[in-house]
């Protein structure tokens, strides 16, 4: 539903303007990212308003990505997939309540995830040369090592998922 949403409003931007260098494939792409994560944080945000938990999922909505732009991770093979997984995830992690200990050892595994894996399948969602991977993965660990500081709970869910999602890379460095 996202590609042909992104598809039909490429060709329409190509109609209006049809001598812009930008083709129709590009166009759609990038509308589909933009698409994608507009209905992630407008589903997020819709279910934290029907829960009552909008704190918490304005906070999963801004740690997820952050580290996932620098980290890399798994790709859902569809648009809508990624943007029901994605919404559920966040939801259910804006939930996450635990205390110091649990916290303070979920960072500890986030950490190590990230050091070893980071980033992780990036290669052909991005335009970063892999001389940089090495940055990538200092700042992807200086993310992580912020949230020793903040202790939040839903933050530390949010960063092991995302580190969990670092696995099964197959073009990892």
């Amino acid at each position: 539903m996202i590609e042909f949403i992104s598809l039909k409003l490429a060709q329409g931007i190509k109609r209006s303007i049809p001598d812009h260098p930008i083709s129709v494939n590009v166009m759609k792409f990038s509308l589909s990212i933009i698409i994608n994560a507009l209905l992630i944080i407008l589903l997020t945000l819709a279910v934290s308003l029907l829960t009552g938990n909008t704190r918490g999922a304005v906070i999963a909505l801004i740690a997820f990505p952050l580290l996932r732009q620098v980290s890399g991770g798994y790709h859902l093979k569809t648009g809508m997939t990624c943007v029901l997984v994605s919404s559920a995830m966040l939801t259910a992690v804006s939930f996450f309540n635990a205390g110091r200990t649990y916290v303070f050892f979920l960072n500890l595994a986030s950490l190590l995830l990230v050091a070893v894996f980071a980033p992780s399948g990036i290669e052909k969602q991005s335009r970063i040369p892999k001389s940089f991977y090495p940055q990538l993965k200092i700042i992807s660990c200086l993310i992580v090592l912020v949230n020793f500081i903040v202790a939040s709970p839903v933050i530390a869910a949010a960063f092991f998922i995302q580190g969990l999602s670092l696995f099964n890379q197959p073009e990892r460095r």
